[in-house]
């Protein structure tokens, strides 16, 4: 049992998963930094001083002044802001996955094909390689 275990687990694919794993766990956290500390505070800036991650809807009634406060006070809250904030961070970690995937196609050799049929030089149509006459109108091809 063993040794399947370590075959399987020293399998290419196996430890090229854990390496991607592991890469978008980190590209994760920096598309997070990214949105919560670069994008969002100038957006929130042009939307009047805005603080997304304090957007949220107090459920218990009383009022409190920020999340934290809230949090504090053991209030049942709807964290909209923060919500926000995940989709904003899923859409950039989303088309960076695209582009990347997208480069890595073009830079794919694409396979060589090579051609099985011909056009008959009489009717155009499309015949075998090696054919001697045309199916459609029965011309000799040379």
């Amino acid at each position: 049992m063993w040794k399947e275990f370590k075959a399987f687990a020293l399998k290419g694919s196996v430890l090229d998963l854990a390496v991607g794993v592991i890469i978008g766990a980190a590209f994760g956290k920096i598309v997070a930094s990214f949105v919560s500390d670069i994008l969002m505070p100038p957006l929130g800036m042009l939307l009047g001083h805005v603080n997304f991650s304090n957007l949220f809807l107090n459920l218990s009634g009383a009022h409190h002044a920020s999340l934290a406060e809230a949090k504090a006070a053991g209030a049942a809250t709807i964290n909209y802001g923060l919500f926000l904030n995940t989709v904003i961070e899923f859409v950039f970690v989303a088309f960076a996955v695209f582009v990347l995937v997208r480069q890595v196609n073009r830079m794919r050799a694409k396979p060589e094909t090579t051609p099985t049929t011909r056009p008959c030089p009489f009717c155009l149509t499309s015949i075998p390689l090696g054919a001697t006459r045309c199916a459609a109108c029965t011309s000799a091809i040379p």
